[in-house]
């Protein structure tokens, strides 16, 4: 089988004496390098932007009449604009040492001094030209990755609800902030029929794509499963099973999901593993979703059971991920339930749009604005 021919050596020669370009060019070709030589600093920028090099090697002193080396260096800092991975290599004379070394400081990769000498010559060109094809490569991976993540995050913008279903008599407000591109929590408000309104939270194990992946699945599931038919047990359990058999044993998701019968003013839960929404009354006493079963994930045969409550006029219903409660301050130290039970106390007057709204700045005040996990917030309020 033949094999696949490495990729070419391409030298870039930005000098404008002909006979030193002549040299470096014969030089070169008989070690296998490709060059191409430019003459002027506006032709080195458009042979740079116009094609990938893997070394530029230039002359400081770069017009015959130029001895401060200063449009050697304002080349410098135009095509360290263009390309900040490709090596630079300078040739200078002793007499602008100087000059090399401010080079240095603007990100020159090395210099040599004329006249050079060829096998040293050569041996440094090639030993930046490996770094610099090591370092192009890692960049490359580094800005594919990060296209690849600026993509999932769109995906997953997208498949987070962009409005929610009006519910008479209630209003209902959602926050949902990404640790990082992407998120492993999850929320979705589902409208069943006129009545019947199904609230949704879930956070996965772990941070990054792979957890944005799985919740992504739920979601789906979710959303093929639910019905005005289905309890939010029965629910669970159906996702419980899939989640089962489509991730690794080390892989949980917490979730929790209440159908709303709006008319009727209750709430038929079910909640697997995940953060216990609270309830507060409009008296200020505090109820927590506590019913329901394990994470899901690890137990493929689990059960689950329903809770159901009543949502009363003043009610106000927060379903939450641990990155609520989990906020840290800059020493440490974290929100705590409490502190949200305190923050609902206070505003439990407010509508959930309001509310929501003042949580969300009591973290960030908490937290200087830093997010040390992915946060979702789900309020319900009865009017």
């Amino acid at each position: 089988m033949m094999g696949v021919d490495p990729m070419p050596i391409r030298t870039l020669i930005a000098d404008d004496q002909p006979d030193v370009v002549e040299a470096l060019r014969l030089l070169l070709k008989g070690e296998g390098i490709q060059t191409e030589a430019v003459s002027s600093p506006a032709a080195a920028v458009e042979a740079i932007e116009s094609g990938e090099f893997d070394l530029l090697l230039m002359d400081l002193n770069y017009a015959r009449d130029t001895t401060s080396g200063r449009e050697g260096l304002d080349l410098l800092s135009r095509v360290r604009a263009l390309d900040n991975v490709l090596p630079i290599v300078v040739m200078t004379a002793w007499g602008s040492m100087e000059v090399a070394l401010e080079a240095l400081h603007r990100g020159v990769t090395d210099f040599v001094l004329k006249p050079w000498e060829n096998v040293q010559l050569v041996s440094m060109l090639r030993r930046h030209i490996e770094a610099g094809r090591a370092a192009r490569g890692s960049s490359r991976l580094v800005s594919e990755r990060q296209r690849e993540l600026e993509d999932a995050k769109e995906i997953q913008q997208r498949l987070i609800p962009r409005s929610i279903p009006r519910i008479e008599g209630y209003s209902v407000a959602a926050a949902w902030e990404p640790a990082r591109t992407v998120s492993g929590d999850y929320y979705d408000v589902l409208s069943y029929s006129p009545q019947k309104t199904a609230l949704c939270i879930g956070d996965v194990s772990g941070k990054g794509m792979p957890a944005a992946l799985l919740m992504s699945n739920v979601q789906a599931a979710v959303r093929a499963y639910g019905s005005v038919e289905v309890s939010p047990a029965d629910l669970c359990a159906k996702l419980n099973r899939t989640v089962s058999s489509n991730t690794d044993s080390d892989r949980f998701i917490s979730f929790f999901c209440g159908v709303l019968d709006a008319q009727a003013g209750m709430l038929n839960y079910s909640n697997a593993g995940h953060n216990s929404p609270i309830l507060m009354r409009a008296d200020g006493s505090v109820l927590r979703l506590e019913r329901g079963g394990v994470v899901l994930g690890p137990l493929p045969e689990a059960e689950y059971e329903n809770g159901e409550i009543s949502i009363n006029a003043g009610d106000r219903l927060i379903l939450f991920t641990d990155g609520v409660t989990e906020a840290q301050d800059d020493h440490g130290e974290e929100f705590g339930e409490q502190r949200l039970i305190e923050l609902l106390f206070r505003y439990r007057e407010l509508n959930a749009v309001s509310l929501k709204d003042r949580i969300t700045d009591a973290l960030a005040a908490f937290g200087s604005g830093r997010l040390h996990d992915d946060l979702t917030l789900l309020v319900l309020s009865a009017y």
